[in-house]
């Protein structure tokens, strides 16, 4: 399938004015986009050693506040340490999320 595009004067000022105005929204959006809140404090996150026997909700149930659901901190150790499952292994090292 061949895509063809007209070379017509009308059509490359059209693709001009389009090029023009995408140029121009990625220099305004761009830099909100790699902008960071210098304001807030480094979040400071603990390594910890997975022993024997442990598994993800024992871990996460000793992080987790009175109250809180201990799926919410497992999810967090989670994404935080790229885990394709819940799956650990002894001597294991992972990222803790800070405790509140």
């Amino acid at each position: 399938m061949a895509i063809y595009a007209p070379n017509t004067r009308k059509a490359r000022l059209r693709r001009t004015a389009v090029m023009v105005v995408l140029i121009g929204a990625a220099a305004i959006v761009a830099p909100q986009a790699f902008a960071t809140d210098e304001s807030a404090p480094p979040v400071q996150l603990e390594t910890y050693t997975v022993g024997s026997g442990e598994n993800l909700w024992s871990i996460a149930a000793n992080l987790t506040p009175e109250g809180g659901d201990v799926r919410d901190v497992m999810t967090q150790i989670e994404h935080l340490n790229a885990m394709p499952d819940s799956q650990l292994e002894a001597g294991e090292q992972l990222l803790l999320p800070p405790t509140q």
